[in-house]
Parts: structure tokens; sequence; C-alpha cells
């Protein structure tokens, strides 16, 4: 669900949520992700965190973020996660 990027003299920023569904190390399941980002002149800045308590499945429980790398303008994603037993 992405929210339209405002952009004001040089400089942006966007919201967004993005709902995962996959398997992970053998786990399926869903979670969302938040995405948070701001670009001015000067810098960017890029903050993706797994939403909390979102997973389903055999993914509840997860918690983690990701990283996005461009190299050579394709977007390299690294999500690095844990997953809490439920009690």
């Amino acid at each position: 669900m992405p929210i339209a990027p405002v952009d004001v003299n040089g400089s942006a920023m966007y919201v967004a949520l993005e709902r995962v569904a996959g398997t992970l190390h053998g786990r399926s399941g869903t979670f969302m992700l938040m995405h948070s980002g701001t670009m001015t002149r000067d810098a960017q800045q890029l903050s993706v965190t797994v939403a909390s308590a979102s997973g389903t499945g055999e993914l509840t429980g997860i918690d983690g973020r990701m990283t996005i790398d461009i190299v050579d303008r394709a977007h390299l994603d690294q999500l690095e996660y844990m997953r809490r037993e439920a009690p």
C-alpha cells in the first residue's frame, strides 16, 4: 500500500506497507514490512522493518529489518530476521 512520494525542491519522502508471503528456511506464512524513506540533495535514508506482531502461520513471532542495496540499478534485498517461539 504505497503512499505517493512527496517531492519538494529536490527533497523527497515516502512511507509504505508491504505484505510478504513466502517461505523462510522452510517455514511458510506472511508478514508486513514498513518502509520509511527520505532524500535530500545531500543524503538519503531508508528504513525497512518487519511490523511487530504481523507474522502469520509458521512465521508468527518474526521480527527484523531489511536492507536494500542498489548495484548497477538493481535492487539487492537482504532480510535479517529472528523468530520468537510462542509462549
